[in-house]
């Protein structure tokens, strides 16, 4: 069965980068694709990607991530001007991020009006 889990901005912009992480790292461990409102900051993504090396194993073969940001072209300058001064006073929240395991997660395609998750069974590792 494949598991959404939606994670408000709210949910974790009071956090401190490392919880932050750690919060979405778990929720892929669990073999849950992560959808995001807004995104992570940049040296986030480069500490998330880190700390997923780390924790490769038998069960856990990684993370696929993707950002999908507003598409501003054919915007009338107003709602571009206003879509900035959202984005100045609110931080990094225009866009979504999808993050998943990579033993679910075959790609991850996007475009301006659509992301196509293509995802594979996950397989259950037999007993020894």
């Amino acid at each position: 069965m494949l598991t959404l889990q939606f994670i408000p901005h709210s949910e974790i912009e009071h956090l401190p980068s490392e919880r932050r992480i750690a919060k979405l790292l778990n929720v892929v461990k669990e073999n849950k694709i992560v959808v995001l409102e807004g995104r992570l900051r940049k040296e986030e993504e480069a500490d998330l990607i880190k700390q997923t090396m780390e924790c490769i194993d038998d069960d856990f073969r990684g993370i696929e991530l993707s950002v999908v940001y507003p598409d501003n072209r054919n915007k009338l300058a107003i709602d571009v001007m206003r879509r900035l001064f959202i984005n100045l006073l609110m931080g990094d929240r225009m866009g979504i991020t999808v993050i998943g395991p990579a033993s679910i997660i075959k790609e991850i395609k996007k475009d301006p009006n659509k992301i196509e998750l293509l995802t594979q069974p996950l397989r259950k590792r037999r007993k020894r």
